[in-house]
């Protein structure tokens, strides 16, 4: 069994390449085409080496900062270099030290390359999918999938190589009670450099839409993606550093972080059954999440490939409707996942007389929670339905109305995200309490139950890759939308592009509340983590009691920082919006030339202005999410560190759900009046740059920052605060 996940990893990397070979091999459109995608790849590189170098010097001084801490300030769990000695030891002490910074520094890595992959797969792609689009829907569905598909597969072995790699480098096939404890530094790497990816190509990419469309939709009354914007440029490049550098960046901590939890909740069931008579395999309880992360790589492989196909019941024809044919992908990926989870629990968790069928129902909770979220966030994000109809009907009456709706509908969805999740965690906790009974096995309830829901977890996490595809699918349909409009391209071609930017803006949500799923599943089993790590150190410490004054100071600074957080991204990309929009309209001004069509726009300043403050601002709310835990833990100690964590969790989780849904629905209210679907009260069609169109596209801009730079950056604070906490936890003693 052990054996499927190198098997797995690098039939992801294989998979990965194939599809890049599939996609780069199709037709690459006309000249026109091709310059407009060569400026959008020339700058997105730019900005993308700009900014990692800015993130590598940050991670080097944070791994030899972490070093240092670990080094002086803790205390260590016994024997780490396994020389015999106990507790203290300033051996372990340093073996601690600079295993937590190598792990830290190789996930910061890891973090980095899934982030650049991504986005450079999704710049060459976007004008293979503009060039289908000229041959029909199936072709240019197809293409944009397999494309933001070579991101996905390449993430998730990242994430599964990296991890594996790293637990038996640290001594995993001797020690596996402790190598998952040793590896909390490459989950705290990936979240460092996801929260400065993801924050920076946010606030990047948001800036330049919301400068682009302000002064060229709304001042100027130019189409979207009109050549003679000058912000144009920086607005597509937008969409790759942010939708799928820093995207990619956030998913790959995501799994990464979510795994080693799992890991370490397996580790308690470990050393319950290890010297028990009939389990011949206890370090099974440790390597299940890896594995069943293997099979559902590929499960996801056969969905993805079912997409766009000739098969009878998944071709895409004209007239259907494009997010369909991603659902009929998905569902199988779902109906393999289920199939290849029941083997892994039948064979890894049965030894002993368990009950295993327990732990794969707990599994299949997790599943499900995924199919529900999709469900959920369609609802609130495809315009066909109610929530993003009565956002459009708001704008009849202007930006006032449209806001008031879209804020409205952010916050009534939090409701379900709330009752799926805790449904979720109280189904796969009360499954697998029962797992254990009548075995004779000297495993609690508690114990049992919370591997439930790191089940559960993995489950959910099964077809991480295929919703990583749909993810990039959105940028890559995005900008392939935006090169047929400037290449002049219109007709059939722009609208079977303008059908997939508006699927493109579904799955983009979807991707950001299955996010929100999967870390309110991860929450509880990484929140017991972290008790599970002091308690090493500190055996009395069993539960956090917010009736203790510090305790409950500590708590309300959590649910406080995702606002202040969310509120200092917002701010950047308005500051940074600004520097945009008084660029834009100093060109039109000074070149009358640049509105007649004789002269083109200076593109490269507008990239230049938005990447040097993009930058510039994602500093201060990266510092406050890292410094915040680690003011708190230090002053207030252990369990106040819990408490600031659980309750910074739970705030952060609702706040993205209401940033992100609020966000989506903003957009495809926009889109569905662009596409003709709402008319006046005298019948006739309300077309664009009609004053209802303009309170969308206000409407809209609101959404932007909301959706993809504050939405998105929670869900790695969120993971950060649970990553710095592990390892930080030997110093809040």
């Amino acid at each position: 069994m052990v054996l499927i996940v190198p098997i797995a990893g690098i039939f992801a990397i294989l998979f990965a390449l194939y599809l890049m070979w599939d996609v780069l091999r199709r037709d690459s459109g006309n000249a026109q085409m091709q310059d407009i995608a060569g400026r959008i790849l020339e700058g997105a590189k730019a900005f993308i080496a700009r900014q990692y170098r800015t993130i590598a010097i940050l991670s080097v001084f944070a791994a030899i900062a972490l070093a240092i801490v670990l080094r002086l300030v803790t205390d260590v769990p016994p024997d780490i270099n396994g020389n015999g000695t106990t507790t203290g030891d300033n051996a372990d002490k340093m073996g601690l030290a600079w295993r937590t910074s190598i792990a830290f520094l190789v996930g910061a890595a890891c973090s980095g390359i899934a982030g650049v992959v991504g986005m450079y797969v999704s710049v060459k792609s976007n004008l293979r999918t503009a060039a289908a689009a000229k041959k029909g829907l199936n072709a240019a569905v197809q293409t944009a999938l397999r494309g933001g598909a070579v991101s996905g597969f390449l993430i998730v072995a990242l994430s599964l190589l990296g991890v594996t790699i790293m637990y038996y480098a640290f001594g995993g096939s001797d020690n596996p009670e402790l190598a998952p404890f040793l590896i909390v530094g490459f989950g705290f790497g990936a979240s460092f450099v996801a929260l400065f990816s993801q924050l920076g190509g946010g606030i990047y990419t948001k800036a330049a839409d919301m400068g682009a469309d302000l002064v060229g939709k709304v001042e100027k009354g130019i189409p979207e993606d009109d050549a003679r914007n000058p912000a144009v440029i920086a607005d597509l490049v937008g969409d790759n550093v942010g939708d799928c550098a820093g995207r990619g960046a956030d998913l790959f901590e995501s799994t990464a972080a979510e795994n080693i939890g799992a890991m370490i909740l397996g580790v308690i069931i470990y050393l319950a059954v290890k010297d028990v008579p009939g389990i011949a395999h206890p370090e099974y309880w440790v390597l299940f999440p890896l594995i069943v992360r293997s099979f559902g790589i590929f499960a996801t492989a056969l969905g993805v490939l079912t997409v766009g196909s000739n098969l009878p019941f998944f071709k895409t024809k004209e007239t259907d409707d494009p997010m369909g044919s991603l659902n009929k992908g998905f569902a199988l990926s779902v109906l393999l996942s289920i199939g290849f989870l029941a083997l892994s629990c039948n064979i890894m968790l049965s030894e002993g007389g368990v009950k295993w069928g327990y732990y794969f129902a707990a599994g299949i909770t997790g599943i499900v929670t995924s199919v529900l979220f999709v469900i959920i966030t369609q609802y609130y994000t495809e315009f066909k339905y109610r929530p993003v109809k009565s956002i459009a009907e708001g704008s009849r009456t202007g930006p006032a109305t449209n806001a008031v709706n879209g804020i409205a509908v952010g916050l009534e969805s939090t409701f379900f995200t709330a009752v799926v999740i805790s449904a979720a965690l109280g189904v796969s906790f009360w499954l697998g309490k029962h797992a254990f009974a009548d075995t004779g096995i000297n495993v609690s309830d508690t114990r049992a139950g919370l591997f439930g829901t790191a089940v559960a977890t993995m489950g959910m996490l099964m077809t991480a890759a295929y919703i990583l595809a749909m993810d990039t699918f959105g940028p890559i349909t995005d900008n392939a939308n935006g090169v047929i409009e400037m290449s002049g391209n219109e007709g059939d071609a722009r609208k079977v592009t303008d059908r997939l930017d508006a699927v493109g803006n579904t799955t983009k949500a979807l991707t950001k509340g299955y996010a929100v799923g999967s870390a309110g599943l991860a929450a509880f089993l990484l929140f017991f983590a972290y008790i599970d790590e002091v308690q090493k150190s500190l055996p009395t410490f069993a539960a956090i009691d917010l009736t203790h004054v510090k305790v409950f100071i500590a708590a309300f600074l959590g649910a406080m920082l995702a606002f202040l957080f969310s509120s200092l991204a917002i701010r950047a990309v308005a500051k940074t919006a600004g520097d945009v929009i008084q660029e834009v309209r100093r060109q039109f001004r000074e070149n009358p030339g640049i509105m007649a069509g004789t002269v083109r726009p200076d593109y490269a300043r507008c990239v230049d202005i938005t990447a040097k403050a993009g930058l510039r601002e994602m500093i201060l709310p990266g510092i406050v999410a890292i410094a915040m835990p680690i003011i708190v833990g230090v002053t207030l100690k252990a369990e106040a560190a819990g408490a600031f964590l659980m309750v910074g969790t739970i705030s952060g989780l609702l706040l993205a759900t209401v940033l992100n849904n609020s966000g989506g629905a903003w957009d495809n209210a926009k889109k569905f009046i662009e596409s003709g679907g709402m008319k006046d009260e005298n019948g006739n069609i309300v077309k664009k740059g009609s004053d209802i169109h303009a309170a969308a596209v206000v409407g809209d801009t609101i959404g932007d920052p909301f959706k993809d730079t504050a939405g998105p950056s929670l869900h790695v604070l969120v993971k950060l605060l649970s990553t710095i906490t592990l390892v930080l936890a030997p110093i809040f003693i």
